[in-house]
């Protein structure tokens, strides 16, 4: 049976539907309009800890935006505890309700042992510096700490039972486990069925990430797993609806009306000035791009617009061209 509440610590998950980081996307616009639709829980953009601290040029802002909405958590990354620990501070007395060491992001700058590096899943590879990160969080903050990581480094190194259970034990209150290897990267298809053995090593919140698309996939994912959740990440982009549609079929929550036509138009030009807004006109405009083909993609292009809307640098006549690109297919079905 599927539970409609997930407890993390005392704060509940309504409903275990939770998006996922995902770097360059996952930014306050997006967390936002997701949410409005409804996720039990929306992560920020990955924060590199020693970065935040210092104050690196635009790395506190991206972060510090986030900050005292409802279920939104930041999320964390950094190979050092002292930078761990600090950060995790900074972000609580900004406010911020859920904090997530990030021990899963497989890109190689993140992972390698030069500049900024062995962090994210290379932390899998040294379960006791692991231990001392998780550590060091759970004993700045009073907020509730959470994990998101992967089965292992490789095939031959599945330790994220080993992991969890060690991490539980050190104050961890959920866990999210990427249903692949780092050495997989998002190669072939997550493993669900590995993640229960996760499930079965701790008592606390386990939700299922990787390759969870729609609500069969979620719905399969739960089964074979046994998580308490599913956390969805590129399945979002372009349709921001798509958790709570998949809320609504597992947990029998309120349907989400998906937009069409004259609708789609207008959430896709809400979207865009909120992302003009957030990071300003120029760079705003250029963010957007990816976006604006992510809802085409999910829409079609009946008006033949892609190449237009993608190249387009004025931002009024972005604005002008989205109700002709995304109100064609309701006034062509008229």
């Amino acid at each position: 049976m599927n539970h409609l509440t997930v407890c993390v610590a005392n704060l509940p998950l309504t409903p275990p539907v939770l998006l996922a980081p995902l770097a360059g996307i996952t930014d306050l616009p997006f967390r936002q309009l997701v949410s409005r639709f409804g996720a039990g829980l929306v992560v920020s953009e990955m924060v590199a800890s020693q970065e935040m601290v210092q104050a690196k040029p635009g790395v506190r802002e991206r972060a510090e935006l986030g900050f005292g909405i409802a279920n939104t958590s930041v999320q964390l990354a950094g190979r050092e505890a002292h930078w761990m620990a600090e950060a995790a501070r900074m972000v609580e007395a900004n406010g911020a309700r859920v904090i997530d060491i990030n021990m899963g992001c497989p890109a190689k700058k993140v992972t390698s042992s030069s500049g900024a590096g062995a962090s994210g899943s290379a932390l899998m590879r040294d379960l006791d510096h692991a231990l001392s990160l998780i550590e060091a969080v759970v004993g700045a903050v009073s907020v509730p700490v959470t994990l998101k990581t992967r089965l292992g480094w490789d095939d031959d190194t599945r330790n994220a039972a080993e992991l969890a259970r060690r991490a539980e034990h050190a104050g961890i209150r959920m866990v999210t486990i990427h249903g692949r290897t780092r050495q997989q990267f998002y190669k072939g298809q997550a493993n669900w069925r590995a993640i229960r053995e996760v499930k079965d090593a701790v008592s606390i919140p386990v939700i299922a990430n990787g390759d969870i698309i729609d609500s069969d996939a979620a719905r399969t994912a739960m089964a074979q797993s046994g998580a308490d959740g599913v956390m969805v990440g590129r399945g979002a982009q372009g349709q921001p609806w798509l958790l709570a549609g998949i809320a609504a079929d597992l947990f029998g929550t309120p349907a989400p009306t998906i937009p069409k036509g004259d609708a789609l138009a207008d959430l896709v030009s809400g979207h865009y000035e909120a992302m003009l807004s957030f990071y300003g006109e120029v760079l705003g405009n250029r963010i957007a791009r990816k976006h604006l083909g992510w809802y085409l993609d999910r829409a079609g292009d009946p008006a033949g617009l892609r190449r237009r809307l993608q190249t387009e640098t004025d931002s009024a006549e972005v604005l002008r061209l989205l109700p002709e690109a995304f109100g064609a297919n309701e006034r062509e079905a008229a």
